[in-house]
């Protein structure tokens, strides 16, 4: 009898855990498989929306991958076919380079943060606010501050006797300026709540051992901080580089155009300008696909060795 009552309940338990999965399911199916499904076949296609119907979609094989990947031999040497994907995909990589400042950052502002001070909670939040705001409204502000004139950086730098640059206006200091903003956008972020819910996380026993051997404030963080703390940059350190690849699209967009000369465009700025102002549709789809491909082999290879890692703590 018991055995009935409990496959019953297991029954139940199934069909419950079912009712809730459902919708999520249909979500993920509509949104998300479906649109991706659409994008691979798209990429095997050529099509202008504006100037032909959906009837009118040609298809054309691989021939977007070979004009996106692909290079020719000419006089000079090999050439590629599409140079801007490659000078995008480098401004891409080159953002990233971000990443490690703005993980150190919100590191240390976790560890001043997890501190048992007055007013505690008040810092927490004033840190944790910008990351809040409007992206849009940040880089507004963002636009003053770089501006070569009177923005706060220049002006900072003229008191002290030295010309800033013209930040967002040149080739070599756009990309620059643009990793500022990011850095002080994230720093405060998510990043900065997981590694102080991490920090939190960590017995006090630990550091009182360590203290107890003679460990200062390095050696305790060397050999109790930093292993507890490794499962939480694997999980960001993983999510800001696909964050990184996908993004760069709206501060492109809202601060520089994807300028000078496409000093900061990136590949999603670049999926967004052959799709809707040149309306390559099929082309740009095939972008994204090169995108995810590359998001997916580089988040297996940091699974892979940066798993195993996390794993032997």
């Amino acid at each position: 009898m018991k055995k009935v009552l409990l496959r019953q309940n297991q029954q139940s338990d199934k069909w419950a855990a079912l009712g809730f999965l459902t919708p999520n399911f249909i979500g993920f199916l509509i949104f998300t498989s479906l649109p991706v499904l659409a994008t691979l076949l798209l990429s095997l296609t050529e099509w202008d929306p504006v100037a032909n119907p959906l009837n009118k979609i040609q298809f054309v094989g691989l021939a977007n991958f070979s004009l996106l990947l692909g290079f020719t031999h000419t006089a000079h040497g090999w050439v590629a076919n599409d140079p801007n994907f490659w000078q995008f995909t480098w401004n891409t990589l080159f953002f990233m380079l971000a990443i490690p400042v703005s993980m150190a950052l919100a590191l240390l502002l976790a560890i001043g943060l997890n501190q048992k001070l007055r007013g505690i909670a008040f810092f927490r939040a004033a840190f944790y606010l910008p990351s809040v705001a409007a992206g849009v409204g940040t880089m507004i502000l963002w636009i003053w501050i770089l501006n070569p004139q009177y923005g706060l950086i220049n002006t900072i730098l003229h008191s002290m006797s030295i010309n800033g640059p013209n930040w967002l206006q040149d080739y070599y200091w756009a990309k620059p300026g643009l990793m500022l903003m990011m850095v002080s956008a994230s720093m405060g972020g998510t990043g900065m709540i997981i590694y102080l819910a991490a920090l939190q996380d960590v017995p006090q026993a630990l550091y009182e051992a360590a203290r107890i051997d003679g460990a200062g404030h390095w050696d305790q963080f060397i050999t109790v901080t930093w292993p507890a703390l490794k499962p939480a940059t694997f999980f960001i350190f993983t999510m800001s580089i696909i964050e990184g690849f996908q993004g760069g699209f709206d501060m492109a967009y809202v601060m520089t155009n994807g300028g000078p000369d496409g000093a900061t465009s990136t590949l999603s700025y670049y999926t967004w300008s052959e799709a809707f102002q040149y309306f390559h549709m099929g082309y740009a789809a095939a972008i994204a696909v090169v995108m995810f491909l590359i998001i997916a082999i580089i988040t297996c290879i940091v699974w892979r060795y940066g798993g195993d890692a996390v794993k032997a703590v």
